[in-house]
């Protein structure tokens, strides 16, 4: 039995993993969807202060309170910034690492330093506090606004990646527009320490590519 914790990208909350948290479940592995402060159900506790370090501390709380240990964290786009966190402050909780089509910070990097023009344009539309980025319009109806100082505050990293430790990186090559995540895969494709997969699917792997995405992460979390 692996157990895995999967973190969101931006604007959503754990219900978008309802589907692969229960064929996780069915293959009899342990899975927590995690819902970050400020978002979905727990968006009535956004407020200015809400930043990456209160989102790591989401995760980590978790791993401390359910005593879970040999994990494999999930992070879909944004939630790329979150695992890489995690992983530092608890690498020795952590198994393996699987980016969904995600951002792969190194040290001092923030979302803004690695999206593109375009994405840094839509991080300016807030809402009237001035605290969250809007959902994009095209955006599951459930989405809700993300607060912005997550967006905004660089990534500390002190530890380096344990050698036991998997990184894997799944990269949604069917994008209607180019994707900002090519340079990225690209990278990582040529680097030895890292697997890597292609899928002919949207940016949600989630809903565009289910049962190739449940194939990688079971294959991810058996023992190596």
């Amino acid at each position: 039995m692996t157990t895995f914790v999967l973190i969101p990208g931006m604007c959503h909350g754990g219900w978008c993993f309802h589907e692969l948290t229960e064929q996780l479940r069915r293959h009899g592995h342990r899975a927590y969807p995690l819902t970050l402060t400020g978002l979905s159900e727990r968006s009535h506790l956004l407020h200015s202060g809400v930043n990456l370090d209160t989102h790591i501390q989401d995760v980590t709380g978790v791993l401390a309170a359910e005593q879970l240990q040999d994990v494999v964290l999930v992070g879909h786009s944004y939630g790329g910034m979150v695992i890489t966190g995690v992983a530092d402050r608890m690498p020795e909780r952590v198994r393996s690492l699987i980016y969904l089509d995600a951002v792969v910070p190194g040290d001092g990097e923030s979302m803004w330093n690695l999206v593109s023009d375009n994405e840094r344009q839509w991080y300016l539309e807030v809402t009237e506090t001035g605290d969250a980025v809007r959902p994009m319009p095209f955006f599951d109806p459930r989405a809700t606004p993300h607060p912005l100082a997550s967006l905004l505050q660089p990534l500390r990293v002190t530890n380096s990646p344990t050698r036991s430790r998997r990184d894997v990186y799944v990269y949604a090559a069917g994008w209607p527009t180019p994707s900002p995540f090519t340079t990225t895969y690209q990278r990582l494709r040529q680097d030895p320490a890292w697997t890597t997969h292609a899928l002919d699917s949207g940016h949600n792997l989630m809903r565009d590519a289910p049962q190739d995405l449940l194939k990688i992460l079971l294959e991810t979390g058996e023992p190596s």
